[in-house]
């Protein structure tokens, strides 16, 4: 392999990914690289140089964006024949670092005593493996020859390529089968939820039943429709199956809201022997199940409720922890015969997805690259944790390595909102577990440190060595 225009990143201050993109130009503008010379795989650069694969990708999609590089699916990137020729002015503009949607990371200035770090662990952000030049490539050809194409309301017929495509990106997971028509395109898993709410919920005030630390949304979705919101006390395997009868019987619930793979925010699971117990409690009191599984990124081994109550089980899903949050594609997978009441929800609130962005869904899911690319997010994000662990693992963490977040119960001397502003402080954005509580609940002293893949791992690492420092130096003292 050609490494000539391989630049020695040891004495870089800057960002990483501009030195090699830097290095690529000049290498193409001095013939170092031929016109229409193929690039070195992403991954091949990467182990030759000592970075991470994300760093390459990057800065292979910088100057693609720039017109000196051409990257063609299916066969690699290439010198692009017809390069631009810059000047000072667009080479200011190169030289200007991306910084991603809601990702604040070290270069960017915050009023913490004049210090310049800073990074945003509040929401997760996945690493960029390649994924965005894929997605960027498929737009092009969506563009260039939509299917649906640009004149007509999104119809169920225009959208079917894209519930087959759900459907069979789903095979693998336990949720039983799985026709197109039973499943539903939505904006986001969010939107998802809030359909479900809207098509089967009824009377003048319906109760969703949730985990007594339980995922945001569904409370946002449940006070929008106007529904009482009732937590569940949980244990180790999740919701306590004495809890849920009592609750349910004592407020004539309608729907519970879980999430047993991934229990957002703790990390927690919920076994076959737990959710079986759960579905009889369900049956014999005739309430539905709504199952939100967005953040799963590993293969799925314990049937999920939809397999163990297909009648009353509705399943949630998205793209956004997988492969982009950008996109906003989720979809919902209604029990059977249920199909029509879900379809008139979507149809009534936004007539349906996009038609291009159903094409894009499509040939996405369908992608050759798609499965590999998913694999590539999943390994950068053990990475993340793993340092995680490494740093904060003398303190209550909860974490699993293919989680995109891990729980932290806070020591002694420290409350979580005081914990939650002396990080932003030191330029770490977190969550309470009061975000995830009900407004009456217990206070609860502990935080959630979302995964931020967007920022390099050294930035990353001292964000959370920063978090490390506050612990190890909890503020409470006993006055006189």
């Amino acid at each position: 392999m050609n490494t000539i225009w391989f630049p020695d990143l040891a004495t870089i201050n800057g960002p990483k990914y501009l030195a090699l993109a830097d290095a690529i130009r000049e290498a193409v503008q001095n013939g170092g690289l031929e016109l229409g010379e193929k690039l070195p795989p992403v991954r091949e650069v990467a182990y030759q140089m000592g970075i991470t694969p994300g760093t390459v990708a990057r800065a292979y999609s910088r100057l693609v964006d720039a017109g000196c590089l051409e990257a063609v699916v299916g066969r690699g990137t290439f010198v692009s024949t017809n390069p631009p020729q810059m000047g000072h002015s667009d080479m200011d503009a190169y030289r200007r670092p991306i910084f991603d949607d809601a990702i604040e990371v070290d270069a960017m200035p915050h009023n913490s005593g004049g210090s310049s770090f800073r990074v945003n662990m509040i929401s997760p952000h996945l690493r960029n493996v390649g994924q965005s030049s894929l997605i960027k490539q498929l737009l092009v050809e969506v563009a260039e020859n939509p299917p649906s194409g640009v004149m007509h309301y999104p119809s169920r017929a225009a959208a079917t390529p894209a519930r087959i495509a759900v459907a069979e990106w789903l095979a693998s997971a336990p949720i039983g089968p799985v026709s197109e028509e039973q499943v539903v395109l939505t904006h986001g898993g969010q939107n998802a939820i809030l359909l479900i709410f809207q098509a089967i919920l009824r009377g003048r005030k319906p109760t969703v039943l949730v985990e007594d630390l339980a995922y945001p949304g569904f409370r946002r979705a449940a006070e929008l429709i106007r529904a009482e919101v009732v937590p569940v006390a949980t244990d180790k395997d999740g919701i306590i199956p004495d809890a849920l009868e009592e609750a349910a019987r004592t407020h004539e619930a309608q729907i519970l809201c879980t999430s047993p793979e991934v229990h957002n925010p703790t990390c927690g699971y919920t076994p076959e022997s737990r959710r079986r117990q759960i579905v009889d409690i369900a049956r014999r009191l005739d309430f539905d199940i709504l199952e939100d599984d967005c953040y799963r990124m590993s293969i799925a081994e314990t049937p999920a409720y939809r397999m163990l109550a297909p009648e009353r089980c509705w399943f949630v899903a998205s793209l956004s922890k997988t492969l982009t949050p950008a996109l906003r594609i989720g979809f919902a997978v209604t029990p059977p015969e249920k199909e029509a009441v879900l379809r008139r929800a979507a149809e009534h609130s936004f007539f349906g997805l996009a038609t291009p962005l159903a094409d894009l869904c499509t040939k996405l899911l369908q992608h050759p690259q798609t499965p590999r690319l998913m694999e590539e997010v999943r390994i950068e994000t053990a990475k993340y944790v793993r340092a995680t662990v490494n740093i904060l693992g003398t303190y209550d963490l909860k974490w699993r390595e293919d989680v995109l977040f891990v729980w932290l119960t806070l020591p002694e001397g420290w409350r979580a909102n005081a914990f939650c502003q002396a990080a932003e402080a030191e330029g770490v954005q977190i969550r309470s577990a009061e975000d995830y509580q009900g407004r009456s609940a217990p206070t609860l002293h502990a935080v959630r440190i979302a995964i931020n893949a967007g920022v390099s791992l050294k930035s990353f690492e001292a964000a959370i060595a920063r978090l490390k420092v506050l612990l190890d130096n909890p503020p409470e003292q006993i006055m006189s």
